[in-house]
């Protein structure tokens, strides 16, 4: 960490307004990220001196933009840090091949209110973008507040993002969402600001900055559900790529003559080994199964569909095994509707990531179950919103004391 504590000895006036205010955007950006911090952690994100964070957050506080409640860590009295309510609140979006989850949540991070749709195979977008501002002006009516005091939208889509379109940057991984730009699509419908970004990604904030990737890095986020893919956060940030795909493994070609995948590729990790792959398998003796089928008949015994799950899950750990070679995780966080399986999944998953990845410092990996269960992505969206949306740096129409 790099501090961006200044001697503001000898400084000229100038100069000491433009350093405090460059720390209160330090401290505002960490409680943005965090959404909940101790006065001690913030010193510890920005820096800062304990004695200057004080004095900050009392500033924030008496101009009403923070607020601040006593708490206890490891025995400790210590003060959290949360932005004020009554700047407004945050829409948090879940765009999944098969459901749809929209909530508001509070400048803490606090979800107040959700909503959740079941979604058909071949959904159309337009329908579901019409749904999300229809599920937003409900939610706004049933706590009472305006859409004027939504201060931005953080969506997770299954899928990669080109950030600078918003749209898909990968035809076909996502049916009927090509060439469709997000951010400015529900920008219209609802009158806010909105940030779009790879669910998966989303997962591994989410994951990272409240569920059981906390304090490690780098961190790999694996989600297997009806896809398959990863999430990397390094050095505290979302690791994409140039283009934007980077942690796609469910479409690392791992059987050149294998099955075609809906990507267009054929043999990826997602058509050899992903849950539709697993579901076909068993139709002869099982019929159509649903995924959530195939996991309570595993959990219950069945044989058959827990054999499919561990010959999946090896060539599972064998990709994820080529990415930790890569990245070095400190830690895998595992999540998707296949995680609800537990160590029914996780310990071949582990003996297979382990077998194929190079020995280090440490003897095995650490694969550790994701915290934050199906509301992972919407989680990580609402995260998203949180560390985009633009409170006023400097502040503006706030008088502070001239405290040096």
């Amino acid at each position: 960490m790099i501090s961006t504590m200044v001697d503001t000895a000898g400084l000229a006036h100038g100069s000491q307004t433009s350093l405090r205010e460059a720390n209160r955007a330090h401290i505002l950006d960490a409680i943005k990220k965090f959404g909940v911090i101790t006065q001690v952690e913030l010193a510890d994100a920005t820096g800062l001196s304990a004695g200057t964070v004080s004095v900050i957050v009392k500033e924030l506080l008496e101009a009403g933009i923070v607020n601040t409640t006593p708490t206890s860590r490891s025995g400790r009295r210590a003060i959290n840090v949360t932005l004020a309510r009554r700047l407004g609140i945050v829409a948090g979006v879940h765009i999944g091949r098969r459901d749809l989850r929209v909530c508001l949540a509070s400048p803490a991070g606090e979800i107040l209110i959700k909503q959740h749709l079941p979604l058909a195979k071949d959904h159309r977008s337009d329908t579901v973008l019409d749904r999300i501002a229809l599920f937003i002006s409900d939610m706004l009516n049933h706590i009472g507040a305006s859409r004027e005091e939504i201060l931005g939208t953080g969506v997770a889509l299954d899928a990669p993002i080109d950030r600078t379109t918003s749209m898909v940057c990968s035809p076909g991984l996502m049916r009927g969402w090509d060439q469709i730009a997000i951010g400015p699509a529900l920008e219209r419908r609802l009158d806010c600001d909105v940030v779009v970004e790879n669910g998966t990604n989303v997962g591994a904030l989410a994951e990272c900055r409240m569920g059981a990737g906390f304090g490690a890095d780098p961190v790999i986020y694996l989600s297997v559900s009806h896809g398959i893919g990863a999430g990397i956060v390094y050095e505290g940030k979302l690791f994409r790529g140039f283009s934007g795909i980077a942690g796609e493994i469910g479409h690392v070609s791992y059987d050149d003559q294998g099955p075609i995948c809906y990507c267009g590729n054929r043999g990826c990790l997602e058509a050899v080994t992903g849950t539709s792959s697993m579901l076909e398998s068993l139709k002869l003796t099982h019929g159509n199964l649903s995924l959530a089928d195939l996991t309570e008949r595993a959990t219950g015994g069945d044989i058959a569909c827990r054999r499919v799950i561990e010959d999946a899950t090896r060539h599972i750990g064998l990709a994820l095994a080529g990415l930790c070679n890569l990245i070095d995780p400190q830690r895998v966080v595992v999540g998707g509707d296949i995680a609800r399986l537990g160590d029914l999944f996780l310990d071949p998953l582990r003996a297979a990531t382990s077998r194929f990845t190079l020995p280090g410092s440490t003897p095995t990996i650490e694969i550790v179950p994701g915290e934050l269960g199906v509301e992972c992505e919407l989680v990580g969206a609402v995260c998203l919103a949180l560390e985009s949306i633009r409170l006023p740096g400097n502040l503006e129409g706030v008088v502070f004391h001239d405290a040096s």
